[in-house]
């Protein structure tokens, strides 16, 4: 049974419903407009459920159901549910990317609850960009709040294979470039790898970011792992509305939940799994919003004492999301870990980390591996430094050919997406295994936006000579169901005069992962003649919300967030006493 420290007097809906006054009458008239009683809503905790379902996002095509499973468990603990929409960032649909609207979300998020008379609130989510932007603006916003994630979708299925989205689209698009797949063939891959509700059942970002917010306490535990269609899913939903309202009794909110410790678990487990490059930017951008100063370094920093045990495409091998739930989920997992997290983190259950792994088992230990037999002896993620990336950029070793771990070859650079797709489809170019490709103005501002562009296709040239890996640098991102020796989130981006803009074709570039370095072996003299030579290019916004963006984003080593939206940039402004 919830302990209370709050009486029906100080829930913070009783500012609207609970005076005798004018401004309250009209609220209340307002709530009988929709049909309510007024015991119906006054006097209980009244949940926001932050809803990101969308006609367009195949993710959360389950969430118009699923939501009525959040508000049963509201009603059954004696709360009242009102649903939200809240602005779908999809990765399927977005243009130029979703990431330039990440941060739109956490605005929405954190005005919608600031802004109405909501105690709590369940945040629904999962495809990529809509966990750390509900998540952002929640902890900003401060009510209670539990996360539902969205859940991964049904291992993908052609001809009697298992295929993984995304992993295994760009392989057999690879396959498909080289003649060595039917149009008959290629449609049957489309049409079976993505089969159900839920998000991609790879190690990608969306399994990713639900793993490390399950990690930092804000999901009921495990949750992050169960798949869309599964009926525990459905329950997860009822549970989630239950505890909410509880939350709301004990006001346990997000500030005694994201720590130091909580971050520094999250970030662990992170590696653990073989976690998306992405995790890196949300993670920095989460973390900051409650206070806690989370750097790159940090990260390389466990990323060389964690191990990677999660067998799981694309870093792991052989299994996919459904197979890890069969194994024992992230709380099993998580169990293999807990020598090396903070289990005296506080969590959404009221329970400390160390409470909700009790009992947890691995079923499968070639999904989830023991310590003593990792993946990969490393964790997911290294961050490079060098004259290149002064402040930065990110590699996902695991899921690269060995062969690059150190390497020196001629830059062959692009200026645009356009240019270096044209490029990569003519069979005459002229380049070679060990041709390091480059892609800049395609970072936050450049992209615009930060697209995933970074995984650059391989030139048909190499691919039909059977090279399927080279080196590709780029101050783009990528998704995280891709793989291969591809240097990310190069900062400070070309578009703002970062050393990537200086780097010409025929320049010798060196890769060191293990003294983690990358450099163009080009003198200081020479470099700082091209610096000098360097004009800004245009805006890319004149007006509007991209303007807005392009004059507030941080560099990827910050987290992009917007300057004004972090911990330390002011004090909220604080809520009314007047309405």
């Amino acid at each position: 049974m919830s302990t209370r420290k709050k009486s029906p007097d100080d829930l913070r809906s009783s500012r609207w419903f609970g005076p005798d006054d004018l401004r309250s009458f009209g609220h209340r008239s307002r709530m009988m407009q929709l049909g309510y009683s007024e015991e119906e809503f006054r006097g209980k905790p009244i949940i926001g459920i932050l809803n990101t379902w969308s006609e367009l996002n195949s993710c959360h095509s389950h969430f118009k159901e699923r939501v009525v499973d959040v508000k049963r468990g509201v009603l059954q603990a004696g709360g009242f549910p009102v649903e939200m929409p809240s602005l779908s960032v999809d990765e399927s649909f977005n243009k130029p990317t979703s990431m330039l609207y990440r941060n739109l979300l956490a605005i929405e998020t954190e005005e919608q609850i600031r802004a109405h008379p909501l105690d709590g609130v369940v945040l629904m989510g999962g495809c990529d960009k809509t966990t750390p932007g509900l998540v952002m603006g929640a902890i900003t916003a401060g009510v209670p709040m539990i996360y539902l994630p969205a859940g991964p979708m049904l291992r993908g299925n052609y001809a009697g294979k298992i295929l993984g989205s995304g992993s295994d689209a760009w392989k057999y698009w690879d396959e498909r470039r080289a003649g060595n797949i039917s149009d008959q063939e290629w449609l049957g891959i489309q049409g079976g790898i993505a089969r159900s509700a839920g998000t991609c059942m790879t190690m990608g970002t969306a399994s990713t970011m639900t793993a490390i917010t399950d990690a930092m306490g804000l999901t009921l535990p495990g949750a992050s792992s169960i798949p869309a269609v599964d009926s525990n899913h459905q329950r997860m939903g009822a549970d989630c509305g239950r505890r909410i309202v509880d939350m709301v009794w004990e006001d346990l909110t997000p500030d005694q939940i994201i720590t130091e410790g909580s971050v520094r678990n999250a970030a662990i487990i992170a590696m653990a799994t073989g976690c998306s490059t992405n995790a890196v930017v949300h993670l920095i951008a989460m973390a900051r919003r409650a206070g806690v100063d989370l750097t790159l370094d940090d990260l390389d920093a466990l990323g060389r004492n964690t191990p990677l045990i999660a067998n799981v495409r694309p870093s792991g091998k052989d299994y996919l999301m459904e197979d890890f739930f069969y194994a024992g989920g992230l709380r099993a997992l998580m169990k293999q870990m807990e020598d090396r997290l903070d289990c005296s983190a506080m969590t959404v259950t009221g329970k400390t980390m160390g409470e909700n792994l009790e009992g947890a088992q691995v079923y499968n230990d070639d999904v989830i591996r023991p310590l003593s037999n990792p993946v990969y002896k490393e964790g997911s993620l290294a961050v490079l430094r060098g004259n290149l990336c002064p402040d930065g950029a990110v590699i996902k070793p695991a899921a690269c050919d060995p062969k690059y771990y150190h390497h020196e070859g001629p830059a062959l650079v692009f200026d645009s997406y356009p240019e270096m797709k044209k490029a990569v489809d003519d069979e005459n170019l002229e380049v070679t295994p060990e041709t390091v490709m480059v892609l800049r103005n395609a970072g936050p501002l450049g992209g615009p936006g930060f697209p995933e562009w970074g995984m650059l296709p391989i030139p048909k040239a190499l691919i039909k000579q059977g090279h399927r890996d080279m080196l590709r640098i780029s101050d783009a991102r990528m998704s995280g169901t891709s793989y291969g020796a591809c240097v990310l989130h190069v900062a400070p981006e070309s578009y703002v005069g970062g050393p990537l803009a200086l780097l010409k074709t025929g320049d010798i570039v060196r890769m060191d992962l293990e003294n983690r370095r990358l450099d163009m072996l080009v003198d200081e003299e020479e470099i700082a003649r091209r610096r000098a030579e360097w004009t800004p290019p245009a805006p890319r916004y004149e007006r509007g919300y991209g303007y807005m963006f392009s004059k507030h984003v941080t560099q990827a080593d910050k987290g992009c967030d917007f300057d004004y939206l972090q911990r330390d940039f002011g004090a909220n402004a604080p809520e009314p006493d007047i309405f």
